[in-house]
């Protein structure tokens, strides 16, 4: 039999950035949350606009722990074992939901965070492409 954990259940309503907001109220005495404005699903946090700010600030932050371990490893290890390092902690944080993030208006800085690796691995200049 299939119930549902109404302790762990929310409910988001999604609209547009400019309109104006009508508070959904399902009628019963349960205790599901509602009108949240983002919620964590499968690691990905979904906000009611889809605007993806909060996922964006997330990954920035993971990518920086990233960028540092990479930072951190390259006068030990050869450029290979780097590029391991980068598929491994920072393309598959990328990859990972980017269908939901990818088209936001934050992903411009999670892009600069991949030049920033990339010119680390590469020793590379700011300027090249």
């Amino acid at each position: 039999m299939l119930s549902l954990n109404f302790a762990k259940t929310s409910l988001i309503q999604f609209f547009a950035k400019n309109s104006s907001h009508i508070p959904i109220n399902a009628g019963c005495d349960n205790n599901i949350k509602f009108n949240i404005t983002n919620i964590k699903f499968l690691g990905i946090i979904i906000d009611n606009t889809l605007m993806g700010k909060s996922q964006t600030e997330i990954i920035i932050w993971k990518l920086s722990v990233a960028c540092f371990v990479v930072t951190a490893l390259k006068p030990f290890v050869i450029q290979d074992t780097l590029k391991m390092v980068y598929h491994s902690g920072f393309h598959s944080i990328i990859n990972y939901g980017i269908i939901f993030w990818g088209n936001s208006l934050y992903s411009n800085s999670i892009f600069k965070q991949q030049k920033r690796i990339i010119i680390i691995i590469m020793v590379a200049g700011i300027r090249d492409s």
